[in-house]
């Protein structure tokens, strides 16, 4: 396969990821009315765990348990994990379309962090669309409107964990495999949940909660197993435009399952966020024409 379709199958992985997270979503907001927390986000754990044990481990055997990062991958692990419960909490009282473009401030949130703590250079174009990111959360939030609650606030906490997330999986790409990264963070999620599962569980009469619970896991897993294959195959900083095609099927989504569609000033502040990220990841490829830290953005939850 030559560069360039290499390129173009790196893109259509990415999408088909994507469009598994907005499906994850969905799921997910499906089985937040009639399911615990901590059940959802158990079987999210030990999905990713056991397809990645079954899929890699016959393969690559104890290679795929090297590390020389223990501890990181704990760490990457438990902020998985809060990222997980935030989005899990939001996607309850919020709507699906809406949550996802809050989520796609994170790589907004990045270039920040690399310009105040790592002091990289921040062109005027990349500031203007940082804020215009950040104005258009807040016109699908809309503080002080009559239908704020506070519970809205739940994704800005999500942005702030998925942050530190790419922080450390930067850091420890460098060092460890992919295949490695993600069965360790599976099984860090199993492992925590599986802990405290005794205090939540909760038996479920309805197929349809059970069905939706499967659906969740495999939808995750797959969905984080593509944008692996996908980053394989194609440049950071060309691919990430791509994944603001999620607030799409999200929305998409949430008009289907839920027959939510959201209003003007709402849809106005999801194009804002899409338009000021995906033109920011564009700039900071353009200017360092390297895949450096700005340009991750990748899924956690």
């Amino acid at each position: 396969m030559n560069s360039s379709n290499r390129v173009l199958h790196g893109i259509a992985l990415l999408i088909a990821a994507v469009a598994c997270f907005a499906l994850l979503d969905t799921a997910t907001k499906f089985v937040s009315v009639g399911v615990p927390l901590l059940m959802t986000v158990w079987c999210r754990y030990m999905f990713q765990a056991a397809i990645t044990g079954v899929v890699l481990l016959p393969r690559r055997g104890r290679s795929l348990l090297y590390t020389r990062r223990p501890w990181m991958h704990l760490l990457r692990g438990l902020l998985l994990l809060l990222c997980s419960v935030f989005a899990f909490m939001s996607l309850k009282v919020m709507p699906v379309g809406e949550f996802t473009a809050i989520v796609m401030l994170t790589p907004l949130l990045i270039t920040l962090i690399a310009a105040t703590s790592l002091g990289e250079h921040i062109s005027l174009a990349r500031w203007l669309c940082t804020l215009g990111g950040f104005a258009g959360a807040l016109v699908v939030i809309r503080p002080g409107a009559d239908m704020f609650d506070w519970s809205m606030l739940l994704p800005l906490g999500l942005v702030a964990t998925n942050t530190g997330f790419q922080v450390v999986t930067s850091r420890l790409a460098r060092t460890d495999d992919p295949g490695t990264m993600h069965f360790y963070t599976g099984c860090v999620g199993a492992v925590a949940t599986s802990l405290a599962l005794p205090f939540a569980w909760q038996a479920l009469e309805s197929p349809a909660l059970w069905m939706g619970l499967v659906l969740l896991g495999v939808a995750s897993t797959v969905g984080h197993f593509l944008l692996i294959l996908a980053y394989m195959r194609a440049p950071v900083a060309v691919l990430t435009p791509y994944l603001y095609a999620q607030i799409g099927f999200a929305t998409l989504a949430g008009w289907l399952v839920f027959s939510h569609v959201p209003d003007r000033w709402a849809v106005a502040g999801i194009a804002a966020i899409a338009v000021c990220g995906a033109l920011g990841t564009w700039l900071n490829g353009r200017d360092s024409r390297r895949p450096a830290l700005l340009a991750t953005g990748q899924r956690a939850c």
